[in-house]
Parts: structure tokens; sequence; C-alpha cells
């Protein structure tokens, strides 16, 4: 704080220019020394119950403590000489004991506490005490009130004058509050005002009542008797105001009391009052109408309320005005109080007493309970109306200062200290204190010191050098620290240091910025049937370090004490709600720093109640009127109502549907029959199902009469060859319209000159039998409804035929031609229609094979049927077989059944293709394929032979040219010879009649390489080697592997997931709207292996990497929350990654090897040549020397280890070393690259290996010389050597 000293010269004026101190109120330490502070003491108005003590309340602190004194009226009040007052210990509170009936009012008066001790005086405010008082009602005699009907009438209360004013309100004999309205009603001075009087006011009992609330007694004032005369009534007329009277008035309130304007008018018809205000609004939240818009009330009124209010008062015959001019004063208020000042020795301060008020309050200044004026001097203070001004002070100079503001309306008093110290800085905030604040909210560190002069504060944090003081940290006057926005970075340890011209002291507190309490799923809005269960979630996220309290609240209120409602870890569940449960529902997660809540509201449906008071209105012959009361829809609209009726006079007991209306109508028109008895009930439907039924209708009669309507869906058959059958659906009992109801049959042959002839039956009757008609021969049929009032419209005619009988004649001339190996064509003449005898539906042609052609042992199958219906001739039976003999029939048939049948035919089916081969095996060895296959099951012809096709595949599924070969007929075994070895082929084999060649049964084998792989293939039967697989296309050609999906992905937020799959990974497309919070989950199908998760960024797309070809996935796309619990997922998408050919290239093939492989050939030859030259000669040749000393590395033909060759390659056969063979399966394998040739040259007998190498047999030689010494004389062959080379 700044402060500017001016010394005091020669007690003339002094100029200032400084700051007066902090304007807060400053604590001085107990245990310093400091001029008393009033802490507590009574409000300036006490009012006394004179059956309680008198309680008067003056406590201070100061050091030393101060002794206390009271003046009463202004002079001294001697406590110790009155035994019925007593002072509190340690305190100036008096209790004055006027419990034996002793009078309140000796102790009236104003009442005012002394507190002082060696540094100063302080005084409370003036206390009014006075004796609260319920005075009875003066005697009076009232006269009755007599007056005309419509006159305006008032009733005087005038109440006894009380402390504090009664409560006014009027009653009957038996304490019934009188009824008020806008016509009738009670102003604020406690009169009942009549705007007009009717008959029924007419009354001997209105009693006016008043309630003291200290004393808790009532009084009552003689009944008032009212009597209304209509002799000479007062006819209507415009408003006009009783209270205020006149047009216009004034009121004056004080700031901050409520503002009360009333307006009662009389006229008739009762006027309606309204308000405005000139030139303005009023004070919105501030105001409200009572008493029917009569008074206008204004709270905590401001100087903007001032101005004119117009109360407008209006009827039928006009309106009238009344402007209230409101006034506003105020009583002094503080807008500055004094406050107390710490100075240390030679410095200076200001104190001020800054008060509003209307009019402006007068204030005085006395120090130590003294006028000012007539205080002792003090040079260095001076008094400037509200201010005083201190200078250099001295140690001594402390004092208590009064601060007295006053007007017309009331006075302000205040006591403020100064204090004259020598303190070096203490620290008063507790130390190591531990803040925890939540992020985003401000921070707040205090460090509360006291010392004089006024210590400054500065403030560091752990690790930075550098005060704290400016953005983002704000350091107030009273020492507190804030950070604003406080972020977890802002955590850690802070240290203020508090320093005067005396010394210094620091403190040490922590901050801890704590996580923010978010409910991550709130409570969503339920609609439950009632009985059912509801469930709220209400899931938290929270710092973890704080302790969470989870409470619910239902209407803002503790759950009931019910089983039925449980609470879990986050949710609450409701089990068997009930309409009582209804309400809204609020979670509040609770900690130590912070909350968060959430609500939703909870609705109970059910079915709704019975609709009631159902009513028949409008009631003619043939319709009626039917309305209702809809019952309570219990929270669920009513959808539709369901009209149900009875006949009590045909069906009594059942309820029929009769018609549905909207569920926004409560009326329906019916149509009605005759001759019925009505009894209506109503069924009210709303989303949660039908209410019970209603209670039924008065019953409702209605007039029989002829029949409206004649039976239906009449018909006319034959059951036998001569009858007539006529069939009808009978009429309803609401269809008779009237009693003894019976259906008159009427038939006659059609278009033939007779009479109707007709028979009358029962009505419970549906069928009459004409008995005697000619063979299917059409009639004119009626079937008309009669009863005793009259018969129903005369009917169409319908036509029906009597009975059929089995046709007679068989079709003739019936022709086949056998079109191609499996149509024949068929035609025949039709049967004249005088032999059908009935309805021609059709003909029925039956065939069957009777034998092969080529199998003499075949037997004849099952008849087969095709129908031609009408009168169709001709015609074509498909699905015949080839090369077969077959007969054939055809019969005519009707309603009644079949004719005789046609002459048997019998035709023949030319050749056809064969069918394919019935199996086709293949044996593999080192350069053929020995083929097996069986003859097709279906021959179709004399069979011609067979042709076979066969081609090489590459290890790209590239195919190579195509051999063709036509064997015989009878041939079902062929060896393809000199292939490639180790080389696929693909086979093709078809049969061949004269009509062609026949389907193609296809496999594929390959040639193998040496007795390890000589094994055959399992080849079953239709498929190529199972073992091992071998793509039939390159990948670049094949179109990517559909997913299977195990479950469609359906609804939201995912849609439309698909997948594409690649040589190591796959590529996953969707759809999805939701956060962001993706990832894509996979693992082998069928393993138990947990999930790899891969996170999406933002994307709809996602590339799987690494995945291994031939294997199958499972695949799915998730959305979670930020706790990494699953919110959303797709179902599972099931793709296999295709297994790829081997791309490495077949070293055997490549010219630069199979060169190398010659020249290696090359220097073995040269080297046998010459161990054979020598062995002639006798003499003995050391190979191991010779291969040590030859250590060129393109000529080492054996390994020092093993005895083995090194690699070669046969200039002939080209066949590959054991390292560089390719597998029958086109791949590769790392393990088998290995390019020693010790599997070919290990055998036991050391003989030649499958690919003519002679390395074993050299290899054995070689160990058996070293073993025998070389001591054989027999010569090797070069011939042999070159042979088994070769």
């Amino acid at each position: 704080m700044d402060r500017k000293r001016k010394w005091c010269v020669g007690g003339g004026a002094v100029l200032w220019v400084l700051l007066a101190h902090v304007a807060v109120a400053l604590e001085v330490p107990l245990d310093l020394p400091q001029p008393p502070t009033i802490t507590y003491q009574s409000p300036k108005d006490y009012i006394i119950d004179p059956r309680e003590n008198i309680n008067i309340n003056c406590e201070a602190k100061g050091q030393p403590h101060p002794s206390f004194s009271w003046t009463l009226n202004g002079t001294h009040f001697d406590v110790d000489k009155d035994p019925k007052v007593t002072m509190q210990p340690s305190s100036g509170s008096l209790v004055i004991d006027i419990s034996d009936g002793d009078k309140g009012e000796a102790y009236e008066g104003v009442f005012q506490c002394t507190a002082r001790n060696e540094h100063g005086t302080a005084v409370s405010s003036n206390v009014v005490v006075r004796q609260s008082r319920s005075p009875l009602w003066s005697k009076e005699s009232n006269e009755p009130r007599i007056v005309q009907l419509g006159d305006s009438l008032i009733l005087h209360c005038r109440p006894p004058v009380g402390l504090p004013p009664p409560i006014i309100f009027w009653m009957d004999p038996w304490f019934k509050r009188l009824p008020q309205n806008s016509r009738v009603s009670q102003a604020l001075n406690g009169d009942m005002y009549f705007s007009n009087v009717l008959m029924e006011d007419s009354h001997s009992d209105y009693i006016c009542y008043a309630r003291f609330t200290h004393t808790q007694t009532i009084q009552q004032k003689q009944p008032i008797t009212v009597r209304v005369l209509d002799n000479s009534p007062t006819g209507d007329r415009k408003p006009s105001f009783m209270v205020p009277p006149g047009t216009s008035s004034t009121f004056m309130v004080l700031k901050g009391e409520t503002l009360q304007l009333e307006c009662i008018a009389e006229g008739l018809p009762t006027p309606e009052i309204s308000w405005s205000k000139d030139n303005g609004n009023f004070p919105e939240g501030r105001f409200l109408f009572k008493n029917y818009q009569k008074t206008l009330e204004v709270i905590k009124v401001t100087e903007a309320d001032a101005g004119n209010y117009r109360c407008t008062a209006k009827n039928s015959k006009g309106l009238t005005h009344h402007v209230i001019t409101v006034e506003v004063k105020a009583a002094p208020y503080w807008t500055g109080a004094p406050r107390n000042l710490i100075l240390a020795p030679k410095e200076s301060g200001v104190m001020t007493c800054l008060v509003g008020g209307n009019p402006k309050p007068t204030v005085t200044w006395s120090v130590n309970g003294v006028p000012i004026e007539n205080a002792p001097n003090d040079t260095c203070r001076e008094v400037k109306g509200d201010t005083i001004f201190l200078t250099d002070v001295r140690t001594g100079s402390s004092a208590v200062y009064q601060c007295n503001a006053s007007n017309e309306f009331g006075y302000l008093m205040a006591n403020a200290f100064v204090n004259v110290l020598s303190e070096p800085p203490r620290v008063l905030t507790p130390p190591n204190n531990v803040y925890q604040v939540i992020t985003n909210s401000p921070a707040l560190l205090h460090c509360a010191s006291f010392g004089s002069p006024i210590p400054t504060i500065t403030w560091f944090k752990e690790g930075q050098p550098s005060v704290l003081n400016g953005d983002p940290y704000v350091l107030h006057t009273n020492g507190t620290l804030e950070i604003h926005v406080a972020q977890p970075l802002h955590s850690g340890k802070y240290t203020c240091i508090a320093k005067n011209d005396l010394g210094s002291r620091e403190n040490h507190v922590h901050l801890q910025v704590k996580e923010p309490t978010r409910i991550l799923m709130q409570p969503e809005y339920k609609v439950v049937q009632r009985n059912r269960k509801a469930v709220f979630d209400c899931k938290v996220k929270h710092d973890p370090s704080l302790v969470p309290t989870m409470i619910w609240l239902k209407d803002d209120e503790d759950l009931p004490d019910d089983d039925r409602f449980v609470i879990g870890a986050d949710s609450l569940s409701i089990s068997d709600v009930t309409v009582a449960d209804e309400g809204r529902y609020t979670c509040i997660m609770n900690t130590t720093l912070d909350q968060d809540s959430a609500s939703a509201t909870l609705t109970v449906v059910e079915q709704p109640d019975p609709p009631a008071d159902l009513e028949l209105t409008d009631q003619l012959a043939r319709s009626v009127q039917l309305t209702w009361i809809p019952g309570d829809e219990h929270n669920s609209q009513t959808q539709k109502f369901l009209i149900q009726y009875e006949d009590s006079r045909h069906d009594k007991g059942v309820w029929v549907n009769m018609t549905e209306v909207p569920g926004t109508k409560t009326t329906a028109r019916l149509d009605l029959s005759p001759y019925v008895w009505y009894s209506f009930r109503v069924l009210a439907l709303n989303g949660v199902g039908f209410s019970e039924p209603s209670a039924p209708s008065e019953q409702y009669r209605t007039s029989p009469s002829k029949p409206d309507d004649n039976p239906s869906d009449v018909q006319g058959f034959g059951t036998e060859p001569n009858n007539l059958v006529i069939s009808w659906k009978k009429l309803t009992e609401l269809q008779a319209n009237g009693p003894a109801l019976t259906i008159l049959v009427s038939w006659k042959q059609k278009d033939v000159e007779q009479e109707w002839n007709n028979d009358a039956v029962d009505n419970n009757i549906t069928e009459y039998v004409v008995s005697d008609t000619p063979t299917f021969v059409p009639y004119d049929i009626k079937v008309q409804a009669t009863n005793l009032f009259g018969n129903a419209p005369e009917p169409e005619p319908v036509v029906g035929y009597s009975g059929e009988d089995f046709p007679s004649g068989a079709p003739a001339s019936v022709k086949v031609e056998a079109g191609n190996d499996t149509i024949a064509e068929i035609s025949w003449e039709p049967v004249p229609m005088a032999t059908v005898n009935g309805r021609l539906k059709g003909y029925k042609v039956y065939y069957w094979r009777e034998k092969s052609l080529l199998k003499e042992e075949s037997q004849p199958e099952e008849v087969k049927v095709m129908i031609f219906s009408g009168n169709k001739t001709e015609g074509k039976l498909p699905g015949l077989h080839p090369f077969s003999l077959y007969n054939l029939q055809i019969k005519v048939f009707n309603g009644k059944g079949e004719g005789p049948q046609s002459a048997t035919q019998t035709f023949e089916t030319p050749e056809g293709v064969p069918g394919r081969p019935a199996f086709l095996t293949i044996t593999p060895s080192l350069d053929s394929l020995i083929l097996e296959w069986g003859p097709p099951e279906e021959d179709n012809g004399r069979l011609t032979g067979y042709t076979l096709q066969y081609q090489p595949v590459n290890n790209t599924s590239e195919l190579g040219p195509m051999e063709e070969m036509n064997l015989a007929a009878n041939e079902t075994m062929v060896t393809l010879a000199k292939l490639k070895y180790s080389t696929r082929y693909k086979v093709y084999i078809s049969a061949n009649t004269i009509k062609g060649s026949g389907p193609t049964r296809t496999e594929e084998a390959a040639t193998i390489i040496d007795e390890v792989l000589m094994r055959p293939p399992t080849v079953a039967v239709g498929t190529g080697p199972t073992e091992p697989p071998h793509p039939t296309s390159p990948p670049t050609q094949s179109p990517p592997l559909s997913p299977v999906f195990k479950g469609l992905p359906i609804g939201q937020p995912f849609r439309r997931v698909n997948s594409s799959v690649e040589e190591n990974g796959a590529f996953i497309t969707w759809e999805y709207s939701g956060p962001d919070n993706v990832y894509v989950e996979y693992n082998v199908e069928n393993s138990k292996d947990a999930w790899t998760k891969e996170p999406v960024n933002g994307t709809q797309t996602h590339l799987i990497k690494g995945l291994k070809a031939g294997m199958t996935y499972r695949v799915r796309v998730v959305a979670k929350d930020h706790s990494d619990q699953t919110m959303h997922s797709t179902d599972e998408l099931v793709i296999t990654v295709p297994a790829m050919p081997n791309t490495q290239v077949d070293i055997a093939t490549q010219g630069w090897f199979i060169g190398l492989m010659c020249a290696v050939a090359l220097l073995i030859l040269i080297l046998l040549i010459v161990c054979f030259i020598k062995r002639n000669k006798g003499g003995k040749y050391p190979v191991k020397e010779k291969e040590d000393q030859h250590q060129d590395p393109e000529v080492q033909p054996m390994k020092e280890d093993d005895g083995t060759f090194g690699e070669y390659s046969d200039t002939e056969d080209h066949k590959p070393l054991k390292g560089s063979r390719t597998p029958s399966n086109g791949t590769l394998k790392k393990e088998d690259s290995d390019d020693s040739l010790v599997d070919y040259g290990e055998g036991g007998d050391g003989q030649f290996n499958e690919d003519g190498s002679f390395i074993g047999q050299y290899s054995g030689k070689k160990e058996k010389d070293t073993a025998e010494g070389n001591e054989s004389s027999e010569a090797p062959s070069p011939v042999n050597a070159m042979n088994s080379f070769v």
C-alpha cells in the first residue's frame, strides 16, 4: 500500500496527497494491544413480551478485555443498584427479570452500551425498548347498514392501535373467513369494500378480528349487520374509485422497503383493475399483483421505482383512471463505513464515513464516545466532513472513533479504531495448508498476515525463482494469490513471504489441481408401464484421488424408503413401478471438491381408464348418436376408441366389435339394423393396451322391417350326373330385420321357356338339392330372403350347372415324333364335346420309358403324366432319355374324372452325347502319368471312343500347349510317357458318341523327382490332388475373396461394413456416426487368443497388415468410451487370406546354373579317366590328397566333413539339385534349400540315386577303399562310370 506522509506544521492546514489503508477490515490478533470492538448488539427496535425477561445484548473484544457500562435515555444506568438487572460475565449483555409480574413499562426507553479499555472506548447503537400492547376495542354500537341492491358499501374495521400493529381479517360467528373476490375485498387498512352489493350480502354477523402477534391474542369487533333492499335498485354505472379517492394522489416510500399501492373501485358491473407505469415498466422480478389486481406490490424499492403509477378501473359502462405519484426517500445507508486502522508510529492514515440518503444525512464524529469537538485536541488529527486525516501518529494515539449519520428517516452509527503498533510480520494462515481445486476453476492460496507497518506479500512457486504476479496469477491486497483458471501444471508447493521494516516471515502451502467430476452417461427419459422395471444409468468419471459419493433424489428429495429402489454402482433401478413413482430423478456425484448432476423424468403409463357416462342421442330408426366421457389416459395418449354392441334379442351376452373412432373424438354416429335390442359399450386404446370396457349404455330397440339383403355367395353345381345343388351363405340375425325369416329358392333351365320352380326353406338351411336333372345343363338360380314384413329386393339370377358324368370318348389320331434325343412332339384329335359329359378341363398324357436301346437288361421306368389344359391338342414331352424306347397314352378329363385311354403309341429317341466319365484317377511317376477312368454312367448311345487332352501348368498357373489323344471306346487306362519331371499337368477326358463329345472330367497331377516324392497323391473322384494345394490362376487375376458374414451388421451407428483381402492384409471400410474413439479388432478364427486392437484415426477405412496367407480371421469394428468400454460394435466379419503361389525362381532351369554344373561334371569326368588309367597301370590314386591340393572352389567335388560332393547338375536331363528343386505344389521351402547332397549319397548300399547321380556310389566306394586300404585290383569300368553319370 502506498502512503505519502506530510508533517504537522504549526497547527495550520495540512496538504494531503495519500491513499487510505486497504479497504478490507484488519483483524488484530487478540494477543496484541487493541481498543474495544463491539461484536454483537441487540437490534435498534426491541419490542418486548411482558411475559418474558428482557435481554439486551452487548458483546465486545479488545486487549485488555474491555469493561462495560450502560446509559438509559442518555443518563448512566447503574446496573448494580437494580436487583432485577444482571450483567452477563465477560460481557455487557443485560438480563432484566420481569417474570414476577413487574411492569415492563419501567424499562422502556433508549439503552446504549459502552465498552472501554486503556486504548479507547466503543459504544453501541441506541436500542429502543418498548413493551408490546394489545388493547381492547372500544365499546361501540354498530347500527345496521341498509343499502339498495347494486350500491357500493364500506365496512370499517378501525382496530385499536397496538404494538406492533395487528393483523386484520374478517370472519363470521362460526370462524369461517368471509369469501373475497373482485367484487368484495379487504383493503390494506382492514376495511371491507363492496364494489356493488347483492341480495346474498345481507348478513347480521360481519365481524372484524385483530390478531396481535407478540401476545398471541385476538380481539373482536362488534358484529355489523348489512341489509340489502331491492325496492329501488341502483342501475349499471361506470367505475369510480373508493380508494384512493379522486384522480390523483401521492405516496412516499423508503428505499429498500416494500411499496404497496392500492386501488379499489365501485361500479356495476364489477370493474376490473389494471396497472401501468408512465414512461417505464415494472421492475422485473420485484413486483406482483395481489387482492384480485387491486394491490400492486414492489419489493426492495430503489430510486428508479419513483414515478407515476396509473391504475385503471373498467367495466361495460366505461373506465376511469387514478394516478399515484410515488416519491422514494432514503434513511441513511452505508456507501463506505469506517474501518479500523492499524498504523505504525510516524505513519499516516485516513478514516472515512461515507453514507447516502434522501435527504442527504448529516455526519458527526466522536472519539472514545465523546463528540470530537469536545475531545482533547490532537495536532496530527484533522476532521473534514466525513473524513478524518491522521498524520505522523504517535505511540499512545490509539482511540475508537464513532461516525453518526442521520436524517429525518433514521440514523446510522459505526465504531472504528486507530491502533498504533510496532509489530514484526506474522503469518496467520496455518503452515503447509493443502488447497485442492478442480481443473479450470479458480484457486485461492491464502496468506493472511499481520504486522505494523502492514507487511508486503510476495509469492514464489517451488522451482521458479521469479515472483508470482502476473498472468495467470493475481495477487490481492489481503495477500491471497489467485489463479483464475487452475490447470494441472499449476500443482505444486507455493511460498508466501510477509515483510515489513521489522522483519519477515514465510509460509508454505500446497496446491493440488484435480480432474473434474463428469457424468459420462446421463440418465434418460423413461416411459415405463406400471408394474414393470425402470433403470436409470449414471456413469461417472472422477479424479481417482477423490472419494466419490453418489446419491439419487426424486423431485429434489430423498428417495422413498422402499426396497423396490435399488442403487447400483452406476444405476438406479425401480422394480414394479407405480404411478406414485413418477417424477424427476437426479443423479448427483459428489466429491470433496465438486459435483456433477443429471436428471431424467420417469413417466409411468398403463391402460387407460374405461370411458364413462355413455349417452344415446338423436335416436332414429336406423341410426343413433353415442357420446361418452374418456377416462384417464395415464400418460399415454388415447389412439382410438372401440365401440361394441350386444344384441339382447338374438345373442344375449355376446359383445361384437361395431366400429372404431379416433382417440380425439368422443362421439360416433352408429348405423343400426331393424329388429335388434342394442346395448353399447366403449373401450379406449393407448400405447399400453385396451382399457376395461365401459359400463353398458341404455338399451335401444329398433323396429322390424322387411329384409334389406338376400343371401350371398349363391352357387349351382351337381354332385351327381342327375342333380343340381343350390347353395348360399345364410343371413345373420341382424340381417333378418324382422320375425319369421325364410329363404325362397327359385330355379329353371337356362334358355328354355318354362316357369320358375320355387320352394321356401328355413334360414338355417344353406343348401337345396334339385333331383332328376339332365347331365351338365345350365340353370338360372335365385335365392331371396323374406319375413313377415315383406321380401328383400329381387335378386339377379345366377347360372349354375347340373352334375357331370365321366367322359365317354377317347382321343384319336395320336401322333408322336422325337424332335431330338430328349424331347418328343405329340398331337391328337380332340374328342367330340358331346362325349365330354361335363366341363372340359384338358388332356392327360401318360408316358414311360420301356427300355434303353443299348442295354437290353434295363427295366421300365415309372409312368409320368403331363397335363395339357383346355382344348389343347398338341404339345411337347421334355426330359426324355436318349436312345430309348417309350410308350404313350392320352385321356380326356372333366370335373368328374378321366375318360377312356387312347391306343398306346410307341416311339424311340435318337442317340445323344454321353455323360462325363464316371471317374478319373492319376498315378504319377518320374516322367509319366498313369490315367484310369470309368465309362460314363449315362451312355446316351453307342460309345465311339474317348478324347484325352493334357497340358503343363507352370508355377504361376499359366497353361502350356495342349496335347490331344483319341482313344478307343473299350480303353479305360493309358500312360502319358516322356513327361517333364517335377511338372504339374492338367488332364481332360470326355466320352464320344456319333452325336459328339460329352462333358469333360478334369484332374491335375505332377510328375515326381525322387522316391521320397514317388508316393502317389490322394485323388478323390471328381477332384484333383488334395495335397498340396495348387492355385489355378495368378494372384493378379484372382478376384478378391468375399468375406463371410456371420451376421449382417445392421442398425445405427455402424452401416455398410465391407472388406477386401490382399497378399498379407485386409482392407476394411464402413460408415459410422458417433464418437471418434473407433478401433478395428481381429484374431484367428476358432482360437482363444485375445483380440488384437488397432486404433482408427478419424477415418472410416483401415488396412490390417501382417496377416498370414491361408489363415482365416474374425474382424469387427468397435466404438469405445473413455473408460475403454465398448459402446457400439459391428457383427463379426470372417475373412480368409489366400495362399499366394511361390515366386521363387527354379534354379534348376536357369542357364548359368546349368552351364556351371556342366563344367563341374566335365572336371569330374576327367578325374575319373585319370583314375582309371592309373589303376590299369597298377598304381593307386590318392583321391583325398589330390582333393586337398586342389583348391579351386569351382572344382571341389567333395566335402571334407562327410565325404560327399558339392553342387552339380546333369546337363542332359536338366534335373535340379535337391536344394533347388521345385515341389509339386509349386512352392520352395526354405529348409529344403541347403546345398548339401548328404540325403542323396548316404544310402546304406551306396547305390545310384533316382536321378542317375553316382555321388552315393563314389562316396561309399571312397569309404570302402579307405577301410580296405585300396587293395582291390578290379578296375572300374569307365563305361559304367559314364553310364552312371548320364
